[in-house]
């Protein structure tokens, strides 16, 4: 190793935890610290002062080790270095870093825990303790669960900071001048008589120096960038069509591939008959998989129309055949013997609920795909012992970690090229699609293999969103809210995920009962309890997990309960709600909506709140009962994530989600038919219209003390204010999603 790699092997420094009120600095792994992984790939000329800064001639780049799914996650990270780096935006340079644990995500695994984010005792801190340290000991490089940004809120700013420090070190002992007499201005030090040093310049001696063991942050009134209007980093390259997606990839020799698998979920492949395939036009070869057939041909287009010819074998499904077989399911689950968990047990319910006067009612949410834009695709070569994979993949190392058994390679001969991925909503926390394009390349080393799904594969074999059903209870007195006890029942996302990566799980399954058992309510009479359907078919995460289902089967029997109770919708929940940011966000969507003046003749409004990721959104939609159905007319948001870090990228994602929920509950389902999904292709799984898209206004509170992410927490109020607001404008309740099975939508 070269002595610039030596001494930048002693610079390295990851996160930050906050200590005795202070921050601790160089700290990693509790005591131990991992190597840089960007050092094992420095080229000619260039130094990396940290896990996250990398600098050379050409300048400073920025390592955002998340994958960006559209949520606008690159610059957001780049913004948290580049503020107290000092550097231009318009110079930033980024790069999604290698597979790494020193890019462990320490804030994902809150929301598994047993403690509501609005617990803030001294054993739910310590538990969050507890989960940063597994994530670190599983090197769970993940995005998702909207922990993104206060994962790295932290780390980042100080990774931005000391290669700051460093470099003025650098200045001041190439300068003689002393360091408290320099400053730095877009990605340079700069000296009392006004000559500009570039980081450029001072890059290899800054690497020769200790990083510090404390620095200090911009105060929030220095801020450039952070809390500011900003163009989002990937923005001109995705408005001109120049942003290089997995699927966009070319390499000379490059063939092209895709695969077909039983589209009976589970029941792998007998055999096949490929004879017609062979003497299809461009086919190069024929190549078994896991479960399936692979074809490699010289188009992609031309890999699609032969694997259409191949005569296959299907075994059947191990699992229930049809929806209304999984819901059968379902509902048998309401037993003690399934019961999972009852993490909300306020009063006595029981007693509050004897008698007259209960409120009954059954409500289900169907399975739902992912359907990204982008289908499922990797390009791989396998090449005299080592194996390169290009792909967008939200789980990095888990990525390494099947190609490895797979290809029987060391990891440290497996490289990850990491890419933008044109939408997932969490299909991109599987690597399947990866695995088969890996079994590809084996079976046909030396070329650049593009491996791409068509949409058919897509939608047959998604983990989907599961299925629910919720069985509720409740009561009224004196015009308020006086007992509610809610029954819910699903799969377990996290078995069926983390088992797929072989990884055990233990204990209750809080994702069966978030966004309802947490929610800041204070009902005398309080019950939530989550019973595990056994899996029919295999389940991922799905944008807002749990809570994507829950906030409807929560939300919209509370707004039956306040009704029959007589009560304003908005007021009760107000009254309800013990959690000032809570309160706070209620009370601002309220006043946004104009709430509790007229809506005016055959229109209407619904309410809906909830609590999901730590980020309380109240959501207010607007309705038209028209002679051809119900238009959808505004929607206005209220959320409190503590602190906006990128304004505008903060209201697109709340409307995207917004959009996204709005879609799902009035369009989308997938069934099953024989053990096959009968939803091909967006005809049958149609989101929300241009023409249908209503006015979003959004507004965000601050009254969080912690920081918090926005990607998922719009979902689960939409399809809840929706209802409410058709029940408002028709009298006319709806205890099932889809919407469109029971009224129509223009």
């Amino acid at each position: 190793m070269s002595r610039l790699g030596t001494i930048a092997r002693r610079t390295f420094l990851i996160g930050s935890a906050a200590i005795a009120g202070g921050v601790a600095f160089g700290v990693y792994a509790y005591k131990r610290e991992p190597e840089n992984p960007l050092l094992r790939q420095l080229g000619d000329g260039q130094v990396a002062l940290t896990p996250y800064v990398r600098i050379d001639q050409t300048g400073v780049t920025i390592i955002t080790p998340r994958a960006d799914v559209g949520q606008g996650v690159a610059s957001v990270l780049a913004a948290l270095v580049a503020e107290e780096l000092d550097v231009a935006w318009n110079d930033i340079k980024i790069d999604f870093g290698p597979p790494s644990a020193a890019y462990y995500n320490g804030a994902v695994t809150a929301e598994g825990l047993p403690f509501a984010a609005t617990n803030d005792g001294l054993i739910a801190r310590q538990a969050r303790v507890v989960g940063d340290a597994v994530s670190k000991f599983l090197s769970l490089q993940i995005t998702g669960g909207s922990s993104t940004v206060p994962d790295a809120y932290e780390k980042m700013r100080v990774a931005g900071a000391v290669a700051r420090d460093v470099l003025l070190q650098a200045a001041a002992k190439q300068t003689g001048i002393a360091k408290e007499e320099l400053k730095t201005s877009n990605g340079s030090v700069i000296t009392p008589r006004g000559e500009a040093l570039s980081y450029a310049s001072l890059a290899a001696d800054a690497a020769r120096i200790d990083p510090p063991k404390d620095v200090r942050l911009k105060p929030e009134a220095d801020w450039r960038y952070l809390g500011k209007p900003m163009q989002r980093i990937d923005i001109v390259e995705k408005s001109t069509g120049t942003t290089t997606f997995g699927i966009d990839i070319k390499m000379p020799g490059m063939v092209y591939a895709t695969v077909r698998t039983n589209p009976t979920i589970g029941g792998g492949i007998k055999g096949f008959d490929a004879s017609a395939a062979e003497k299809s036009r461009g086919v190069i070869a024929i190549v078994p998989i896991t479960g399936g057939v692979g074809v490699i041909a010289d188009n992609t287009w031309r890999a699609f129309k032969a694997a259409s010819l191949i005569k296959c074998d299907w075994g059947p499904s191990p699992y229930p055949s049809s929806s209304a077989a999984m819901f059968q399911t379902v509902a048998a689950s309401f037993t003690a013997e399934r019961q999972d968990s009852r993490l909300k047990d306020d009063g006595d319910v029981e007693t509050a609920l004897r008698g007259t006067g209960v409120l009954e009612a059954e409500y289900k949410v169907p399975y739902l795909a992912h359907a990204p834009l982008e289908p499922m695709n990797a390009v791989v070569q396998l090449k005299d012992g080592r194996l390169d994979i290009w792909t967008g993949t939200q789980i990095p190392l888990f990525v390494v970690t099947m190609a490895a058994e797979v290809t029987g390679l060391r990891a440290e001969h497996i490289h990850l090229h990491s890419l933008f991925s044109g939408g997932s909503f969490g299909r991109r926390l599987e690597h399947d699609y990866v695995r088969q394009a890996v079994e590809l390349a084996k079976a046909h080393p030396g070329r650049p293999i593009k491996m791409t799904w068509t949409r058919e594969e897509d939608m047959s074999h998604d983990f989907p969103r599961p299925l629910g059903m919720a069985r509720m209870r409740g009561a009224v007195k004196d015009g308020k809210v006086e007992a509610y006890d809610l029954k819910l029942a699903c799969p377990s996302v996290t078995a069926s995920w983390f088992g797929r990566l072989r990884i055990p799980t233990f204990g209750p399954d809080t994702a069966i009962v978030a966004g309802a058992w947490d929610q800041p309510f204070r009902i005398p009479h309080y019950r939530v309890t989550g019973y595990r359907v056994p899996e029919m078919v295999p389940v991922s995460s799905w944008r807002s997990v749990g809570a994507s289902g829950n906030g409807f089967l929560h939300d919209c029997f509370l707004d039956e309960l306040i009704r029959a109770a007589g009560a304003d919708p908005l007021k009760e929940l107000i009254r309800l709600c013990w959690h000032e940011p809570s309160r706070k966000v209620l009370e601002t969507v309220g006043e946004m909506s104009k709430w509790g003046s007229d809506p005016g003749k055959d229109r209407g409004r619904g309410i809906a709140f909830t609590l999901s990721f730590g980020v309380p959104v109240a959501e207010v939609v607007e309705v038209t009962n028209t002679p051809r159905g119900i238009k959808i007319d505004r929607v206005f948001v209220a959320a409190d994530v503590g602190k906006v870090l990128a304004p505008e990228n903060f209201e697109n994602q709340v409307q995207g989600g917004v959009i996204w929920g709005l879609g799902h509950a009035i369009n989308c389902e997938l069934t099953y038919e024989d053990g096959v999904p009968e939803q091909t292709n967006f005809h049958a799984y149609e989101g929300l219209r241009l023409y249908q898209t209503p006015v979003i206004e959004v507004r965000a509170t601050d009254n969080g003390s912690t920081i918090r992410g926005i990607g998922e927490p719009p979902v689960p109020p939409a399809a809840p204010a929706l209802a409410n607001a058709i029940f408002a404008a028709t009298g006319k309740r709806i205890r099932e999603l889809p919407l469109n099975k029971q009224i129509e939508f223009v």
